[in-house]
This record gives C-alpha cells, structure tokens and sequence, in this order.
C-alpha cells in the first residue's frame, strides 16, 4: 500500500500534577499479560466496602442533626416544598429563604397585601433592614413596617421567611438562591413567585385562566413603567376590559392578579378615583376587604 505522509506532528502529553492518579483496574500487573479478574473483583469488593462505610457515615451525621434539631426545639415543617400536582407540573424543589432589595420610593405593598389575604393560609414571615446606602428611608417605608408588624406569625401554617433591604437601586429585586446571585426584577415578578410556592388557592399555572392572569401582570408591569399620565390612564383602560364584569381578575375569587393591580395602584398616586372606571371602584373596594390596606 502506499505510505501516507504524517499530516499531524508527534506530541509529548504532559498530564497535569495536580489530580490524583487512579490506579487502571482493568489491567493486571503485568500489561504483556491477560486481563485479571481476580484484581478487578478485588478492587471491586474494596470500593463498595469504601462505599458502605460513607453511606454509615452519612447516616450517622443525619442523626446527629435530627438530634440537633430536636434539642433546638426547630419544627421540621419549616421546610416546604411545591408538589407537581398542585402547582402547573413544577418539579418538586425545596423552599428556600428570600431576600428582597427595594427602594423606599417604591414599596412593595404586595408583601403587605399578600400577607394580610393569607393571613389563615400561609405565613409571609417579612422582616426589615436597612441598607447603608439609605440615609433615611422615610415616613411611608416606616409606615409600611408598622403595618407588617401588625400582622401576628404563625408558625403552625405553611410559611416562607422574606427579608426585606431598603436600598438604593433602581428596580425592586428578589434573590431566591442563598448560594449565587441570581435576581429576579420587578414587584410583579417577585408576585409571580410567591404565587407558584403559596397556598394552593393562589397557585394558578394550573388554571384555565392562566395566560389571563399573566397577562394581567404584565400590564401592571408596564403601568409601573409609564412615564406620562396620559400612559398611566391607557393602562387602567386596559385593566378595566380584562376586568369586564367578574368580581376579580381571576374570575370569581381573587387571585394573585388582583394583589399585583392592587398594589399597583397605590404605587401612583398620580391615578386618582377620576381616572379609574365605576367597575375598577367596585373591585377595589372588595379587594380592599382581603387585603386590608
């Protein structure tokens, strides 16, 4: 046959000191030899008696942090998780602590209102801090505190710890992963959350008027985000033809739709009674009995 010319150079490999070298289990000592079955089932036997002893061992740390806790007097129903089921086929996934970072020009009153409307469902335990960027954060921030405080814990329901920072930035921002920063932006995102790992009744992914309810969202985001009253009014135009003639925006009873409109319209005070419709009245006086504020 014809002798082909080397198109590659020859190389000399040089393997990285810094990992351990494994021991090649499918050779016997001598590699001119056959392969040696005993060394494999040797080697193979030693790995699953490593194996078990981790496994012991794993077993003896998880009791000695259930005797911890137990000794704390901490109740395992802290820990909640979301069911596939409940919660529009969501992958059960554990519930962690979040972290909220808002500026006292924009307050959150979805927290305040959601809380007061889960008040016998589930516990939206805030807590508040404020950041150093914020010389003071004013008498409405201060008044939404009081308010929050008002409303008792209880920690035999379902419940979510949410701390809340008052900071100088320019959207309101929630950080669900207590090992990366991975911000969530937008009070109406962060309702969106709350909604997928709250109470059932306020879990609507699985609902027929899902992509309603989002939509309703999404027109409150941009109402947030109007620069002229004359945007700030086409807006409510907008959310009073997705009311139509139910009692909520999710149809007969109210859902997470509704705590986004709501708050959002206290967020501009530029909106007065004039500019909102005789339907949207009516509506925010029966939200205003759940929500309270």
């Amino acid at each position: 046959m014809y002798e082909l010319k080397t198109l590659l150079p020859q190389f000399d490999i040089k393997l990285p000191t810094c990992m351990y070298e494994l021991k090649n289990v499918s050779l016997s000592a001598d590699p001119a030899t056959s392969i040696s079955s005993g060394g494999c089932q040797d080697d193979t036997a030693s790995i699953a008696m490593r194996q078990e002893k981790v496994l012991q061992q794993l077993e003896a740390l998880k009791a000695q942090l259930g005797k911890i806790r137990a000794d704390l007097g901490v109740c395992g129903k802290t820990v909640q998780h979301t069911t596939a089921y409940q919660n529009g086929g969501l992958k059960e996934v554990p519930l962690q602590d979040i972290v909220i970072n808002g500026h006292p020009n924009f307050i959150p009153y979805a927290l305040l209102a959601l809380k007061n409307a889960w008040r016998d469902l589930y516990t939206v335990n805030v807590k508040t801090f404020t950041h150093s960027t914020m010389a003071d954060i004013g008498p409405a921030a201060r008044e939404f505190e009081a308010k929050l405080a008002k409303i008792p814990v209880n920690n035999a329901l379902p419940n979510i710890n949410v701390t809340l920072i008052w900071k100088n930035c320019e959207h309101t921002e929630m950080i669900s992963s207590p090992t990366m920063y991975v911000p969530i932006y937008g009070e109406v995102n962060v309702i969106r959350y709350l909604g997928r790992v709250g109470p059932v009744e306020y879990r609507y992914e699985g609902s027929p008027l899902c992509n309603e309810i989002d939509l309703v969202l999404d027109i409150c985001y941009q109402l947030l985000r109007c620069s002229t009253h004359k945007a700030q009014v086409a807006m409510v135009r907008l959310l009073d033809k997705r009311l139509q003639q139910q009692q909520y925006f999710g149809g007969s009873q109210m859902s997470v739709a509704d705590i986004g409109v709501y708050s959002s319209l206290i967020r501009i005070p530029a909106i007065t009674d004039k500019d909102l419709t005789p339907a949207l009245l009516a509506w925010r006086k029966r939200a205003k009995l759940v929500t309270q504020i």
